[in-house]
């Protein structure tokens, strides 16, 4: 057999297995409603797991691989969790509160500053982390700051402080 084929058996082998998911080098600062939702995720996972491992050969091998890499993703995420004190100040911007904000335009906008796991823009679930939080994070009520965007900075008022 030519080497050729041995590296093509090699390389449909190494195709198999899924891309490590990147673990961010933030610290894992989590609400107590994040710390529950990776411990969830985690529980989950498990239980895939185990239904899948119990087909035995019939086994979906590529749901198996993807279901145990989600799964040390998510242990490690779980295992690095800092619970942050459960946000309490109307005055300053902590990790858990729920801020409203009003842009140049006068537009107001109420997000609440998450761990990066639990984060979800869609539904006002912004990361501690992102160039948002970061500008909110430690502001105080009637503060200007200044969110620097990759579309352009834009300076933002805070209006409303309010605990998790």
């Amino acid at each position: 057999m030519s080497r050729a084929f041995v590296n093509e058996d090699n390389a449909a082998a190494q195709a198999d297995q899924p891309v490590e998911r990147q673990v961010s080098a933030q610290p894992n600062y989590v609400t107590p409603q994040g710390l529950k939702l990776l411990q969830a995720k985690v529980g989950e996972l498990q239980a895939l797991h185990a239904a899948q491992s119990a087909e035995g050969d019939q086994a979906d091998k590529q749901r198996l691989a993807d279901l145990e890499r989600d799964l040390r993703y998510f242990k490690q995420r779980l295992g690095s969790a800092q619970v942050v004190p459960v946000a309490t100040s109307t005055e300053k911007v902590q990790i858990g509160s729920r801020v409203t904000y009003a842009d140049e335009h006068d537009a107001e906008h109420r997000v609440q500053l998450v761990g990066e796991d639990q984060a979800d823009a869609a539904h006002g679930l912004i990361n501690w982390g992102s160039p948002l939080g970061r500008a909110l994070l430690g502001a105080q009520l009637g503060d200007e700051v200044l969110w620097q965007r990759p579309a352009g900075d834009q300076t933002i008022e805070i209006i409303r402080i309010e605990p998790a």
